[in-house]
């Protein structure tokens, strides 16, 4: 399935401009013979080694772990997490994000990327040395001694793929598909409450046979209360005593994630009516494809998950705590 035809034209269009000669696995026209004009749309890919990925370095692996010496690049002042580029001593450039966001979504990239969506190549990192660091516009609060900045996520560009858009959960080509519903049961999973549509991403892949990948790229809402709360956001406290499941029918499931807006909030006339319009997506979804992802995180080990917990930089009372969560949460939808 595809998207629009205007999509799609300008999907061929940014194939054939968007990415400069030179670069390792470009897509020119020469090579793009036999490559279909409207790439493939992929939301899913079934995980056959689920049992033996590593869930500790994630879709990464231990090859692009980050190491070495970093020069700062730019600031991005996009988006509620204080961020800034840098640029590795081999000439990779990275994302790094400060804030109460960096450990949840290190852990939950490792959760979505385990059971076969994509997901972006994020580390967590204590400490990052980081060179000609000016003064920040955000996030000084997590530097010290003028250079060193603490716990961080660093998020590698991946070369071999360019994002071209955000893509709608209402407007998608896969709406009312096993794994469509499936992501949304993942979300309510992690407690992911930040699901707006700003927050997926569809990437172009450099590699024949071409493809549109989309992925929900940013997760760190994960792991927290289940709805928003920008001063308990990532609290694992908070995650452990939510409750997640809001109601079960005989055909269907409703998710208490992505929960209403605390009375708090109602003042803010245009946030109650922008996380009003996301409520419906963990509501009225099929048991069966609740079952289905419960079957596919069922294949996980408890190791496998404590290390997703690990790679955040959770400490160890923490790591256990989630994880006994998240296995509780498995096993409910597996009896579902």
């Amino acid at each position: 399935m595809y998207p629009n035809s205007k999509i799609a034209t300008a999907s061929a269009v940014l194939i054939l401009s968007a990415f400069t000669a030179g670069t390792r696995a470009s897509i020119t026209p020469d090579n793009l013979k036999g490559t279909p004009q409207k790439p493939t749309a992929v939301l899913w890919r079934e995980p056959k080694d689920i049992a033996s990925r590593n869930l500790f370095y994630g879709p990464g692996g231990s090859a692009h772990v980050p190491q070495g010496k970093f020069t700062f690049v730019e600031e991005n002042l996009a988006g509620s997490s204080p961020k800034f580029d840098v640029i590795d001593q081999n000439g990779v450039r990275w994302k790094v994000k400060m804030g109460p966001e960096v450990r949840p979504e290190v852990a939950a990239s490792r959760l979505v990327w385990a059971v076969g969506y994509f997901a972006n190549e994020n580390y967590f990192t204590p400490v990052l040395q980081v060179e000609k660091l000016p003064r920040l516009h955000r996030g000084r609060k997590f530097v010290s001694g003028g250079t060193t900045v603490h716990n961080v996520r660093l998020k590698r560009h991946q070369p071999e793929l360019k994002r071209i858009g955000s893509w709608s959960w209402m407007k998608d080509p896969f709406t009312d598909t096993r794994e469509w519903y499936g992501l949304r049961v993942l979300m309510a999973v992690m407690n992911n409450w930040d699901l707006k549509d700003g927050n997926n991403a569809i990437y172009i892949s450099r590699h024949e046979p071409a493809e549109r990948r989309y992925a929900v790229s940013d997760l760190g809402a994960s792991f927290g209360p289940t709805g928003l709360n920008w001063s308990l956001k990532g609290n694992a406290d908070e995650y452990c005593k939510s409750k997640w499941i809001k109601s079960v029918s005989a055909k269907y499931v409703d998710f208490n994630v992505p929960a209403a807006l605390a009375a708090r909030y109602y003042l803010d006339l245009p946030e109650v009516v922008r996380r009003a319009n996301l409520v419906w997506l963990g509501r009225h979804i099929p048991r069966a494809y609740a079952r289905w992802m419960g079957d596919l995180l069922g294949r996980l080990s408890p190791q496998q998950i404590r290390d997703a917990f690990r790679a955040g930089g959770y400490a160890p009372s923490q790591v256990e705590q989630l994880s006994r969560v998240v296995e509780l949460r498995i096993a409910e939808l597996k009896k579902l």
